[in-house]
């Protein structure tokens, strides 16, 4: 998808005649990146997943302060689904050919769902805090995979999926301290974006990433537009640069997190997720004057080492199995 984005924009470039020393840089840049290992060009999508990612939660935390954030989702949607438009064009608008709409438009209820929750979330709590506990959801979706997919029980899982949880409750410390509302939808939004993992792993058996892709893009536009005529202010003309950057931004850390893990193995570029976190709380102290308290940094850290065990102990097993059908052939 991200190489499809690069073509994509040479094209345009092409056709508009632009300067043709400008057009083979770019031809130059693209071979370069090729010539990469495919493992470091993973690292270097989750890493600008990562920035990209933070900066669209502070400029969430940012726009709070005048829009509400049921507005600012639609926003993010909208110029998102914008900026996707190049791609589809490409494909030919391929994500129309689809006998699961309905299956679609689930996922997409559940995604806006937790984007409504998780953006309410940034404008009430720090930014470290919602996106450390934003770290449960892979814990989340260790779950549902046994219970809804069908995936064999495993003990260590379990182990895992506790560990997580207890990370969680020492950065919410229910009944040492008292629970705020931002901590509890950052939580909730985790697990319905776990849910959204569970059906796009239903949705990819038949479905190509475009498709996928296309119909959130289309989903989301249209299911949260309405929470946003609930709560719809004028938007000053600061604002709207400040909407078309959240679009911009989210669209990129969705493109290079997808690209990312489809360059080499997930465990490979998990433990440089993490990098979100310290980027987010540089963001926070240097422009909301929040410092992530210990609690917070203590449980991203073991909610995030429970997550990064489970894939690395699930891609373990999906090598014995493979190794296993090899032998027996």
């Amino acid at each position: 998808m991200f190489a499809a984005l690069a073509r994509s924009i040479l094209v345009v470039l092409g056709n508009s005649q632009i300067n043709s020393d400008r057009f083979t840089f770019i031809h130059a840049i693209h071979d370069t990146w090729r010539q990469q290992s495919a493992v470091l060009r993973g690292v270097v999508l989750m890493c600008v997943s990562t920035v990209a990612f933070a900066i669209m939660h502070a400029l969430v935390r940012y726009v709070s302060s005048e829009l509400p954030p049921f507005q600012i989702a639609f926003f993010r949607n909208l110029f998102g689904f914008v900026f996707l438009l190049p791609l589809l064009v490409r494909s030919k608008f391929e994500m129309f050919q689809s006998r699961r709409i309905g299956l679609h438009a689930l996922r997409g209820v559940v995604n806006i769902a937790a984007m409504l929750m998780f953006f309410t979330a940034l404008s009430l709590s720090p930014l470290a805090k919602v996106t450390a506990l934003s770290f449960t959801g892979p814990i989340f979706v260790a779950v549902l995979s046994i219970v809804v997919l069908g995936e064999r029980f495993r003990l260590y899982r379990w182990l895992a999926i506790a560990t997580g949880f207890l990370g969680m409750l020492i950065i919410l410390r229910p009944g040492m301290v008292a629970l705020d509302t931002g901590g509890l939808l950052a939580a909730g939004a985790a697990a319905l974006w776990a849910v959204a993992m569970i059906l796009i792993k239903l949705l990819s058996r038949t479905e190509s990433s475009v498709t996928i892709v296309g119909w959130m893009g289309i989903f989301l536009c249209l299911f949260s537009l309405g929470p946003a005529l609930l709560v719809w202010q004028t938007v000053s003309a600061e604002n709207w640069i400040w909407l078309s950057l959240i679009g911009l931004s989210g669209t990129i850390a969705q493109i290079a997190l997808s690209q990312s893990l489809k360059e080499t193995e997930p465990t490979a570029v998990l433990p440089f997720d993490f990098l979100k976190l310290i980027w987010t709380a540089l963001l926070g102290v240097w422009f909301f004057s929040e410092t992530p308290d210990l609690y917070t940094w203590i449980g991203a850290a073991i909610i995030f080492s429970s997550g990064l065990f489970i894939a690395h102990r699930e891609r373990r097993s999906r090598r014995q199995s493979s190794t296993k059908i090899s032998t027996t052939k």
